[in-house]
């Protein structure tokens, strides 16, 4: 996993509540297991007509937010099912940053889990910022992890954001559940070097037949 220490880039608004998993990915994109493919899919039902056409109106088809990284929402981002395939297909995307005034607990937790940054802010500072996205002639913002503050395009004062210790350790180190486990391979090496000299049967052809 990529490690998030400082993102600058441009922001997206979407100032909607309740974007549900289906909305982020719908149902047709999930028979892939691969993480990679679906950030054109990303928002489909929204970003596209029936026949493919872009949605010249939706926010990721304007020039201005085409190469956004960062996406500025409203409350309860991705509520519904619990796919994972939603943070892999903003990812894939380019989106590395959701603010929101409140995310869904399992799209929360999976967005860690992919690399992305969820940053959870009072409702008037997401408002704020919303505001700053749509407004601004390059709304480009920084989001520095190392210092846990928003580098705002207007020059107004930085907001700083809380993130739960464990969660940031492994954003900024670039540790997913695999990363953290192989942290341990010395450790695991050991215990299974230990095991089979102690109950070699374990280990042996047709164990557990």
């Amino acid at each position: 996993m990529v490690p998030f220490t400082k993102l600058t880039g441009i922001a997206a608004p979407l100032p909607m509540i309740n974007v549900d998993t289906d909305m982020i990915i719908p149902k047709q994109f999930l028979k892939t297991i691969k993480r990679t493919g679906l950030g054109k899919n990303l928002f489909d039902e929204m970003r596209y007509t029936q026949d493919g056409q872009e949605v010249p109106d939706f926010v990721l088809n304007q020039p201005k937010y085409r190469q956004a990284q960062i996406l500025i929402a409203g409350e309860n981002f991705g509520c519904g099912s619990s796919r994972e395939h939603a943070p892999w297909a903003l990812a894939d995307f380019g989106i590395r940053c959701v603010i929101a005034p409140s995310f869904a607990d399992i799209f929360h937790n999976n967005c860690f889990k992919n690399g992305i940054l969820p940053i959870r802010l009072p409702a008037e500072t997401v408002d704020a910022l919303l505001a700053e996205a749509q407004n601004a002639q390059d709304p480009t913002f920084t989001v520095d992890l190392e210092q846990n503050l928003i580098l705002r395009p207007t020059g107004n004062e930085p907001i700083s954001f809380k993130i739960d210790p464990h969660n940031r350790e492994c954003l900024l180190e670039g540790l997913d559940d695999i990363g953290l486990t192989m942290q341990k391979a010395d450790k695991i090496k050991a215990f299974v070097a230990r095991q089979q000299s102690q109950a070699p049967w374990l280990y042996s052809a047709g164990a557990g037949a």
